[in-house]
């Protein structure tokens, strides 16, 4: 199994480039939002945990993200591949994510990193508010924090993933169709 990776800031647009790749590809996308929301709205003991972080705004403990994505990667193990969309997070998430890859003789492809300027996705983040059911996405210091959290632990992960791992960034400006060309060019 073949293991995409997706990168950028909150409202970069990842999700929607998800979709679009799945399609393509005919690969899973594992969002690491839509999975940790499934799991506090199923009670599970993961969930709870998760629920206290990211209600907030912050990043769910490395330990606890490794349990749930060996997990993933088990439940997904005869697809042809699987796009992480959020996951790595952290410096300590990429080598977590690296050993687990390795202890399952699965591999990762590539990183695709999405690159958007901080007004651009407040501005996103303003206009998903505006559609959006989720709580956390109708409070603009929460949209605030998460570009912050982003810039503080994401960013120097991704940094550190140039070394281990094929990266490639994008400009995340632009209609969906021309990102997804870009994107579409690297694979």
């Amino acid at each position: 199994m073949e293991i995409l990776i997706i990168t950028g800031p909150p409202y970069s647009g990842k999700g929607t480039q998800c979709e679009i790749l799945k399609t393509q590809l005919n690969f899973e996308h594992i969002s690491t939002g839509d999975r940790c929301r499934f799991e506090k709205e199923n009670g599970t003991e993961i969930g709870k945990v998760m629920s206290e972080y990211e209600e907030k705004g912050d990043l769910v403990p490395d330990s606890i993200m490794k349990d749930l994505f060996s997990k993933i990667l088990d439940e997904n193990k005869s697809k042809a591949g699987i796009i992480l969309d959020g996951y790595p997070r952290t410096t300590p998430q990429v080598n977590d994510l690296i050993e687990l890859v390795n202890s399952k003789q699965m591999k990762i492809g590539k990183v695709l990193n999405i690159e958007v300027p901080k007004s651009e996705l407040l501005e996103r983040a303003k206009k998903r508010s505006e559609t959006s059911d989720r709580k956390d996405d109708k409070d603009s210091q929460i949209h605030i924090k998460r570009i912050n959290v982003f810039e503080e632990s994401t960013r120097p992960a991704i940094g550190y993933m140039k070394s281990k791992i094929n990266v490639e960034t994008f400009d995340g400006l632009g209609t969906i169709n021309e990102i997804t060309e870009r994107i579409k060019a690297s694979l």
